[in-house]
């Protein structure tokens, strides 16, 4: 055999010994590749938690702490809106290990549908440990340009925003001028979202009801079948020229084009918090009020006793709960404008970007109005098919 030969088949062959060892190395070293690959199958259990889209930087960056404490845990995050995702969950094209809509209400419909078939069993726990808790909780505001706050204040004897008084300038063919308002304002433009895809077009639905009712509890069908009800309602909502489907859309664009878009927005508190500081000196001071009856979003958490959730996934699950419910991540929550749903943790602290304490000065407060009871679910389901009814003939 000719010397060049010999040459090249040593070459070749002392190549292949490099990478043999190298690739022997590869196994013995943790964390390279093929150990990486072998890792995620063993013994990681996978579950899916879907959510309210209000609280969605919250959760990503407690998804990232529990990740790193818990790498024998998978979470996936499914973000969608609360109406939306209880349909889903119901027609089954959603099949989440945990669910947390923006507020009990839609958790309370979601169940009472679930319930019209017994073959299916409750859908949550009623009761003890594995019932649903809230996560973080946050109530509905109304965000109003001062200037016309001033006025609805001053329409409502001083005492606040009222869904009576907004009621009057909306329905009125002068517009701001009905109740005191400058003419150059034009017509009240009222934003709320969608009742039938956002859980906080609900909220002001139900608080609306509820105002013209003077009631905080006990709302029931029959009342939403009263002719005059049904004519105020559907006045009221004259003052909404387009129902969106997420809080966050009509915020923005109260912010970037001002009272020519919106005087008044009701939106939830932490959504409030996160967006008023940037529309200072805009079109003037865009403060929070308070309504004399709010509701809170409380944002359970469910763990599902579907077909579909093993116990494996039930007992992973309950351990992403806890973390979600641990003091630090609870305390996290204040930076994202909600409220912790652990009493002891304290809403005024001594760091100068707590929201409560720093945008005092455009109405955000730490105390809050009287709580309205959230009805029983085809009270809700009734007042969503009733507002179809009156927006399809408007």
């Amino acid at each position: 055999m000719k010397p060049k030969v010999l040459i090249i088949i040593g070459f070749l062959a002392a190549v292949g010994g490099v990478f043999y060892l190298t690739s022997k190395r590869g196994d013995e070293v943790p964390g390279a590749s093929t150990a990486s690959a072998a890792t995620p199958s063993r013994d990681v259990t996978e579950i899916s938690f879907l959510y309210s889209t209000e609280k969605k930087d919250w959760v990503e960056a407690a998804a990232a702490g529990f990740q790193q404490e818990h790498p024998d845990i998978k979470v996936t995050l499914v973000g969608r809106g609360s109406l939306d995702a209880a349909q889903a969950i119901l027609d089954g094209r959603e099949k989440p290990t945990v669910w947390s809509p923006a507020d009990s209400a839609v958790l309370r419909m979601l169940s009472s549908d679930w319930a019209t078939d017994p073959t299916r069993g409750a859908l949550f726990a009623t009761d003890g440990d594995a019932a649903p808790q809230p996560l973080v909780i946050t109530p509905l505001v109304f965000v109003v340009w001062e200037d016309r706050a001033q006025v609805l204040q001053k329409a409502n004897a001083g005492q606040g925003v009222s869904w009576k008084t907004l009621h009057k300038a909306v329905a009125s063919d002068q517009g701001w001028p009905a109740i005191g308002g400058k003419a150059d304002w034009g017509f009240v433009k009222l934003g709320h979202t969608d009742p039938t895809r956002s859980n906080s077009g609900l909220q002001a639905l139900l608080l609306a009801t509820m105002e013209f009712y003077g009631k905080r509890t006990g709302l029931t069908v029959g009342d939403l079948l009263d002719p005059k009800f049904q004519d105020w309602v559907k006045q009221l909502e004259k003052g909404v020229t387009r129902f969106e489907p997420s809080t966050g859309t009509f915020m923005t664009d109260m912010v970037r084009f001002g009272p020519s878009k919106y005087d008044v927005a009701v939106v939830y508190e932490n959504l409030a918090i996160s967006q008023i500081a940037n529309a200072q000196g805009r079109w003037g001071n865009l403060k929070v009020y308070y309504p004399s009856l709010t509701l809170w979003s409380d944002h359970p958490a469910a763990v599902l006793q579907a077909s579909w959730v093993t116990p494996k996934q039930k007992v992973a699950a309950a351990e992403w709960l806890r973390y979600l419910h641990s003091r630090p991540v609870q305390e996290r929550a204040l930076a994202f404008g909600f409220r912790p749903a652990d009493p002891s943790v304290p809403l005024k602290t001594q760091d100068p970007a707590n929201p409560f304490t720093r945008l005092a000065e455009q109405g955000v407060q730490v105390d809050v109005p009287p709580v309205a009871e959230i009805p029983e679910g085809p009270v809700v389901r009734n007042l969503l098919t009733l507002w179809t009814r009156l927006m399809a003939s408007r």
